[in-house]
């Protein structure tokens, strides 16, 4: 294995990082007839120093900051341009440092990539080991400043995200890999984040070479840069945080990301030689496959803490203490390496042990401390800055690990020899078949031309022959006859002269005989075409007249369909203003002049429920009025019309009247459900889809009707309009249709089947409250179906809503600040949460921490006990929270 050299940069006020040196031709010539060989970045065996790169980088204030030190000035001053950095002791008195790169509060995200991390990445690519760690006070920046993804805004990306970026950009996927792996070391516990069942990791150290190995952590193939995105995301939902009052989400474990390449490269020797005469010649040495394995890491360091200010307590206080205890032990490590000390204590701690490496060891290093400009946090802000200050005095000792890569050599070479023998083979059979192909085109043309030459031979001799014969035979006709003239002639006395008259006066008679009735004929082909047209014209003026009736009957029809659509809309219009002013006139009787604006803004509700108390009276309401003077058939044929705005009066009134379950069983049996599926299909205006789900949601909530919608394909095309709209309304009402399907126990595999329950999860891009409150409802209604079935012994195994993905969707909104919406999705993990089968998915989506809060802090009794019932009885929940030393 050869190794190559890298520098790592010496001075400390250098701002980036230098590229990997190449090594100078010898300075002497050679003598004559000797040759050297050139050597290029492959054949290098010595080590370079090279020091760790340490950044600064300051927080901007919190709120809370601003609040308690606003009479206060920032205990820190930076000088970006100089690149150093001023603690104040006092108002008058301050220390200087120098660090290799200051990042103020403004500084991007990017920046603070391509200062800190992307020298050490291109390092990687190069083939050399790199970290990049974060070190600092809890609360100061570090997660985000390297594992912040960017969901919502790219500009916000950290280091692992815009790292992997570039890994894959340069990458070749064909000749190239890329594996990750993600863990935590908790309470001096080394933990799988990818696979939390894996929560004791041993460390391996090679007696030879010293490396650090972890056989047991999940290693993953990246393909592309969504996987690894969906790999974090997956290891944030498993790492320990807590709330702390120094910070929300704290970290209370060191998170590493370890990334491995494996790079296959091409080394050729240009090989120098030079002759007795002085002629130097060049001779290239064939290449040689070589494969590099390098890998970078990313540290993500538990903020150091004082028990008195975080307040940690308990569990927390215990995680404290082992944080601030391997901190303290990578301070000790570092400070032996800054001193050169002969024994360094790397062993003390498994972080240590791990990071090996990365301090003192041959990876190129860049450290980022983090610091906050509080004057209440000097202390720790000093700290930071003197442990990045002696970490700037560790030396690494950058090698290039590479291999010769034998297999690929021996697979390229067995690939060659397989195709060389396959077109060998393939030109031998192609050559075997040509030849015979040619000898039977050969032997077929000499057949065709023998057969051809027979045939035509044939033919010739048979026309020959008939040829001969005809004329032997018109000859004797002609000898015949001339005879037979001669004996006439001879016998009657006359001469050929007058025979020819008689012929010739003979045709004339017959030729005029002819041209006569010819004549004839022709006048009487006229004189019946002149009596047919005679008989025909008064036909033809007849029909004329009768086309012009039919068209004006049918003019009057269409006039006459369009004035009774135009008085069915008129009535009732007129009906509505006439209901709506005498509930207008209601609301001011009865409204007194000190609850004017509570009558007003209640004025909708009101106006909905006068409807019931209408009917307890006795009088109807607009719509049942017109239903019952227009008739259900002649409204629902209008939902047909040509005319747009009559489709749409149409299909509000079939709307209202499928409102009132009364109205629902004639609505369905006149054929209106069809109807409305059809204008679902049809129609693309969205105020006629929307008006049409809403319809469709309302003869949902009966439970014959919901299985004739499925017959008749309508979560097809509810889930077509939920792709398609964007209107929230529109969302709304499709949601609230699927969510009414979603309650019947019969349907639950059909309605899956078709596409629902993908639908369902599709319509919460809208992002609308209204709309996510159906999309919840219709889960809740979903999963409390499930678990009865299951209860009954109908249905085993996982959830459907776990299989077609809605659990991070659930965990998500649990605590959502919509009452409904948090309502109905804590009704479902409860349903969810009851069956065995879920559990292990409900913990590594993160549920359970969603299923111990619904149980102490839900408004709702019954939900509340539902959920501590199922983490009391499930016996994964119960291992999970010993596992977790959580006394529930």
């Amino acid at each position: 294995m050869a190794s190559n050299l890298h520098r790592n940069g010496a001075q400390r006020g250098s701002a980036k990082f230098d590229r990997p040196l190449k090594p100078r031709p010898r300075a002497s010539s050679p003598s004559p007839g000797s040759g050297f060989r050139r050597p290029n970045s492959a054949t290098r065996n010595d080590a370079v120093p090279g020091r760790v790169r340490v950044a600064v980088r300051l927080r901007p204030r919190n709120a809370e900051e601003e609040m308690a030190d606003a009479d206060f000035g920032d205990c820190v001053e930076l000088q970006p341009e100089l690149k150093r950095l001023k603690l104040r002791r006092n108002n008058w008195d301050s220390d200087t440092f120098e660090f290799d790169e200051v990042l103020t509060q403004s500084a991007s995200q990017k920046r603070v990539y391509e200062v800190v991390a992307k020298p050490v990445v291109e390092s990687v690519l190069d083939g050399y080991n790199g970290t990049v760690m974060a070190y600092g006070q809890t609360g100061t920046g570090k997660t985000f400043t390297l594992g912040q993804l960017g969901e919502g805004d790219t500009s916000s990306r950290g280091i692992m995200v815009r790292s992997m970026e570039d890994i894959l950009a340069d990458l070749s996927p064909a000749t190239d890999s890329v594996t990750v792996s993600y863990l935590q070391l908790y309470m001096e516990t080394l933990q799988d984040l990818l696979n939390p069942a894996n929560d004791n990791i041993p460390i391996v150290e090679d007696p030879r070479t010293g490396d650090v190995s972890l056989p047991g952590a999940t290693l993953v193939d990246i393909r592309d840069q969504q996987s690894f995105l969906e790999l974090l995301r997956i290891g944030e939902a498993n790492r320990v945080a807590a709330n702390t009052k120094m910070n929300t989400e704290s970290s209370r474990s060191h998170a590493m990301l370890t990334v491995h390449i494996k790079r296959s490269v091409v080394e050729s020797e240009d090989i120098v030689s030079t002759s007795q005469n002085g002629d130097v010649s060049h001779l290239i040495k064939p290449s040689k496959p070589l494969v590099r394995k390098s890998k970078l890491v990313v540290v993500d360091l538990a903020g150091s803490e004082r028990v008195h200010k975080s307040g940690s307590e308990g569990l927390m206080l215990e995680e404290a203490k082992s944080i601030n205890l391997s901190l303290s032990s990578l301070g000790k490590c570092i400070n032996a390496l800054a001193e050169n000390n002969a024994h360094v204590p790397f062993r003390d701690s498994k972080l240590t042990r791990m990071l090996r490496d990365s301090f003192g060891g041959t990876a190129r290093t860049s450290l980022i401390v983090t610091i906050g400009p509080s004057p209440r946090h000097r202390g720790e802000t000093s700290s930071t800055i003197l442990f990045g200050q002696r970490a700037m005095k560790v030396e690494n000792m950058l090698k290039i690990k590479e291999e010769f890569d034998y297999k690929s050599l021996s697979r390229k070479l067995e690939i060659q020899l397989d195709k060389l023998i396959a077109e060998n083979e393939r030109q031998q059979k192609s050559f075997e078949d040509d030849i015979e192909k040619i000898n039977l085109e050969a032997q077929c043309r000499i057949m065709e031309a023998e057969r051809k030459f027979a045939n035509e031979f044939e033919k010739e001799k048979l026309k020959c022959q008939m040829e001969y014969m005809g004329i032997v035979k018109e000859l004797e006709q002609k000898l015949v006859l001339n005879q037979d003239r001669h004996d006439c002639h001879t016998d009657n006395g006359e001469g050929p002269a007058q025979s020819s008259a008689d012929e010739v006066a003979e045709l004339k008679m017959l030729l005029e005989t002819e041209s006569n009735r010819r004549k004839a004929a022709e006048e009487e082909v006229a004189r019946l075409k002149w009596q047919l047209e005679k008989y025909t014209q008064p036909e033809e003026g007849g029909c004329f007249e009768i086309t012009k009736l039919h068209n004006l009957l049918e003019d009057e029809a269409h006039q006459k369909k369009k004035l009774e659509e135009e008085i069915i809309i008129l009535r009732s219009q007129l009906l509505q203003s006439n209901y709506e002013i005498e509930q207008m006139r209601r609301c001011l009787e009865g409204g007194s002049s000190g609850s004017t604006f509570s009558a007003t803004d209640s004025s909708v509700t009101q106006v909905r429920h006068s409807q019931f108390k209408d009917a307890a009276n006795g009088h109807k309401s607009p719509v049942a009025t017109l239903f019952e003077q227009v008739g259900l058939q002649k409204i629902l044929s209008l939902l047909e019309s040509d005319d747009a705005n009559v489709r749409i009066h149409a299909v509000k009134v079939v709307a209202n009247l499928a409102a009132e379950e009364a109205n629902q069983k004639r609505i369905v049996e006149a054929g209106g459900l069809t109807s409305l599926l059809t204008l679902l299909r049809r129609y693309e205006d969205e105020t006629v889809r929307r008006v049409a789900a809403g319809a469709i949601a309302n003869l949902a909530m009966n439970e014959a009707n919901q299985e004739l919608i499925m017959a008749e394909g309508g979560i097809t095309l509810l889930s077509m309009a939920a792709s398609d709209a964007e209107d929230p309304q529109t969302l709304r009402m499709v949601a609230g249709a699927i969510a009414n399907l979603c309650g019947n126990d019969k349907i639950l595999m059909t309605l899956r089947s078709q596409g629902g329950i993908k639908a369902l999860l599709g319509i919460v891009r809208c992002g609308h409250p209204d709309v996510l409150s159906q999309v919840a409802r219709g889960i809740a209604n979903f999963a409390k179906c499930e678990s009865r079935a299951s209860n009954q012994g109908i249905k085993t195994g996982r959830s459907i809503l776990i299989e077609d993905g809605a659990l991070p969707w659930i965990v998500q909104n649990a605590n959502n600040e919509a009452a409904p919406i948090r309502r109905h999705i804590e009704l479902a993990l409860c349903h969810l949460a009851q069956h065995e089968a879920n559990a292990k998915d409900m913990i590594s989506g993160g549920a359970l921490w969603e299923l111990v809060r619904i149980s102490t802090d839900c408004s709702r009794e019954d939900i509340r006990s539902l959920a501590h019932k199922t983490l009391s009885s499930i016996t994964a929940f119960k291992s999970e929270l010993r596992r977790l030393r959580i006394d529930y």
